[in-house]
Formats: C-alpha cells, sequence, structure tokens
C-alpha cells in the first residue's frame, strides 16, 4: 500500500481528516461508508477499530490509526508544509494543544451522547428533553471556544486543524442558523474554510451547503 485509505461517512467526524489531507498533499482514498449500518462495512470497520467509528485510517504500511486528533498530530509531523499545527518552537503551541484537545474531548463527544438518547435507555417522553440539555450544555462549550478566538483563523493569521473542526463541527446540532447567531467569530472562522477552494466541494457534499 502507498496511500493512506480514509473510512469515514458523511457529516462526520471524517471530514475535517479528509479536509486535513487535502491540506497536506496526501495521497489518500475515501472510503465513505454509512458507519452504523449492520452488514460487510460495519463489519470490516470492526475489525480495524473495535469501536466502530469513524475517522478510521489505513496507513501507508498498513497499521490502523483512530482518534481525529491524533491523526492530525500525526498529519502535522508527516506533512509539516501543511501547518496543520504550530511547531513545537511556536508561541502558539500550547494554545493549539490545548484547545485541539478540548475541543475533540469536551464538545466533540457531546453528539455522540445526544444523537441517539435510546441507546442510553432513556424512557421515550424523555428523550427530547435530553437532547435540548445537552445541546444547551454543547453552547456553552462553544461559548469558551467563541472568548478565546481570533480571526481570519483561530489563531490570528496562521491556519491550523482547529479551523476544519471548526467548519465541519458548526453544521451539527443545533445547527448552523443557531450557531452564527451565537458565535460570530466562529462563523467567519468557518466562512473562511468553507470558501476556499480547497476544501469547497467537500464541504458542500456532506453538509449539502
Amino acid at each position: 500500500m502507498s496511500k493512506y485509505v480514509l473510512i469515514g461517512s458523511k457529516g462526520c467526524g471524517s471530514v475535517v481528516i479528509e479536509l486535513a489531507m487535502l491540506k497536506a498533499g496526501a495521497e489518500f482514498e475515501l472510503e465513505e461508508i454509512p458507519y452504523l449500518e449492520p452488514g460487510p462495512d460495519r463489519d470490516r470497520l470492526l475489525e480495524l477499530n473495535p469501536l466502530g467509528q469513524v475517522p478510521t485510517l489505513i496507513m501507508p504500511d498498513g497499521d490502523v490509526m483512530t482518534e481525529s486528533a491524533a491523526i492530525i498530530l500525526h498529519l502535522a509531523d508527516a506533512f509539516p508544509d501543511a501547518k496543520l499545527a504550530p511547531a513545537t518552537s511556536d508561541r502558539q503551541r500550547p494554545a493549539f494543544l490545548r484547545w485541539l484537545i478540548y475541543i475533540v474531548s469536551e464538545i466533540y463527544p457531546t453528539s455522540t451522547f445526544s444523537d441517539d438518547p435510546a441507546r442510553w435507555q432513556l424512557p421515550k417522553d424523555a428523550q427530547d428533553g435530553y437532547k435540548r440539555t445537552v445541546d444547551r450544555y454543547r453552547k456553552t462549550l462553544w461559548g469558551h471556544v467563541e472568548d478565546v478566538a481570533d480571526t481570519p483563523c483561530f489563531l490570528g493569521n496562521n491556519f491550523s486543524a482547529i479551523d476544519l473542526y471548526i467548519a465541519v463541527m458548526r453544521n451539527w446540532r443545533p445547527g448552523r442558523k443557531e450557531f452564527s447567531q451565537s458565535f460570530p467569530k466562529l462563523t467567519d472562522i468557518a466562512d473562511n474554510i468553507a470558501n476556499d477552494p480547497m476544501f469547497s466541494a467537500v464541504l458542500k457534499r456532506n453538509f449539502d451547503t
């Protein structure tokens, strides 16, 4: 194998890695699957990633990587010219690491928690209220990112993979309209990514925008 294979699903976190691959100029093949649907595709995914989640990345040497932040840091090391992360000597590196991990460990999981409340055995009449509660909490979490964000990129004039996360995750609940009303700086960052010809087609394909 001489290229990466990215296993992903439409509109999911794998879109962040697809965008990062484009930015890096990495040679890769996208295998887009309905990762939650039982069948051969999910069976193969489970063999590669016991959690059955996307993104799952097969490396050129056949090894497997999971966890989007780990994949981003790998790509940043493998393709330093892409500037997916500030260099280790850069004064912005600590802030990048802090907020990258915050986004993937605090905000990202709220989608998993609330997209399918039935998995937590909540009574049906409690599920809508549960979703609303998680959505309010997610907005609080994004508010902390808005407070520290710079423009035109999260790190000011310097692009980083955090911008890609913002551009993708603003499309998730509670939705782009509410996101734009609540987080103007983050919306500007996301719009800058969406308007970049390198990324626009992928975002349109995944989010019908």
